[in-house]
């Protein structure tokens, strides 16, 4: 039966869809099957982000409506085989579709694959209770922002009256130069204010919600702190990325500089 999990964050612009997909990527890499259901009804986009918007011809829409079987609705990556995603649709009333006809939908696709990943709609309105109750755990992407982590404190607050069995924090866009300086937020202290277990911390790089569009990460750093972040999700491991270890000593002096000027 697949693990259940929903990529949600209390704010937008946290970069929640780009992890989702480069998260599926990475679990999808090693050798397991999973399908990300994209719940952000109206405001859909990670078929844009996989570079899957060409491909799609039917929605989870369609497949609630009898309009398609859920089979045909599913789009697989062409450089992951493993890997499909469930569309969503901007054209539709999402006060139409109840949470109960996409646990329907989503109970059929336990049976078909390893991972479930519910890509839900920022903030906490109805369209985040649906995706939630589909789930069975939770990550919540915040950045090292005080307005991330307080909307995301709000989310954490939230999802403790669902029924789930864990709930996690990735810590999204973070600038190593400026945790090596302390001239922002670290994890130890976002930690300590939102009491969740941090499940990993991506660093901030240009340009990378484009290299999902192409189905890799050019970016060592990048691709490291994914890979640890699946290894974390997989195994229950709790192995870090460190963002600023590249930034400290005569060398990561030097970096910072450049950083700073560019």
């Amino acid at each position: 039966m697949a693990r259940r999990i929903v990529i949600t964050s209390g704010k937008g612009g946290v970069g929640k869809t780009t992890i989702c997909a480069f998260l599926g990527m990475k679990l999808a890499d090693l050798g397991f099957r999973v399908v990300i259901v994209d719940m952000d009804i109206g405001l859909n986009n990670l078929d844009v982000v996989l570079g899957l918007d060409s491909k799609v011809c039917f929605d989870i829409v369609d497949v609630i409506a009898g309009n398609c079987r859920l089979k045909q609705a599913l789009v697989q990556h062409p450089k992951y085989p493993s890997l499909y995603i469930l569309p969503s649709t901007h054209s539709y009333d999402e006060a139409y579709i109840t949470k109960e006809q996409a646990n329907v939908v989503v109970d059929s696709l336990a049976q078909s694959f390893d991972y479930i990943l519910i890509d839900s709609p920022a903030g906490v309105e109805e369209g985040f209770r649906r995706a939630v109750y589909l789930a069975r755990e939770a990550i919540v992407v915040a950045t090292p922002h005080i307005s991330s982590i307080r909307d995301a404190d709000k989310v954490l607050s939230i999802l403790s009256r669902y029924d789930l069995l864990s709930k996690y924090l990735v810590v999204n866009r973070i600038r190593g130069d400026l945790v090596a300086t302390s001239e922002t937020l670290d994890l130890d202290e976002i930690v300590r204010f939102l009491r969740v277990k941090l499940l990993g911390a991506i660093p901030e790089e240009d340009e990378i919600a484009k290299q999902a569009e192409i189905g890799y990460m050019n970016s060592h750093s990048y691709t490291r702190a994914i890979s640890l972040l699946a290894e974390n999700v997989h195994n229950g491991t709790r192995k870090i990325y460190d963002c600023s270890q590249k930034y400290r000593g005569f060398w990561g002096i030097l970096r910072r500089n450049i950083k700073r000027r560019i």
